[in-house]
């Protein structure tokens, strides 16, 4: 994994989001699941934006945030799993 996934992911991780190693398509990247929000909503497809400002097209901005720090950002590839992408 090229060093600024590899920091996004440890990042992340340790926050306890839940990302998956390992792209779609079996790229050297990362996924963020958006069906394991037990105690935070990390992502919900459904969610556009919401009046507190802690969601821009249903990604948590904690998320988005780590992401923009390193060059990268989140796609939806379906309504249960983000792609993380590089700018």
């Amino acid at each position: 994994m090229k060093k600024n996934y590899r920091k996004a992911f440890n990042a992340l991780s340790k926050i306890g989001a839940p990302v998956l190693e390992g792209g779609d398509n079996g790229e050297d990247t990362f996924r963020i699941s958006a069906e394991q929000n037990e105690h935070t909503t990390w992502a919900d497809f459904y969610i556009e934006h919401d009046n507190n400002g802690r969601f821009l097209f249903g990604v948590n901005t904690i998320i988005t945030e780590v992401l923009d720090k390193n060059g990268l950002y989140a796609e939806w590839i379906n309504p249960g799993v983000l792609a993380v992408c590089e700018v």
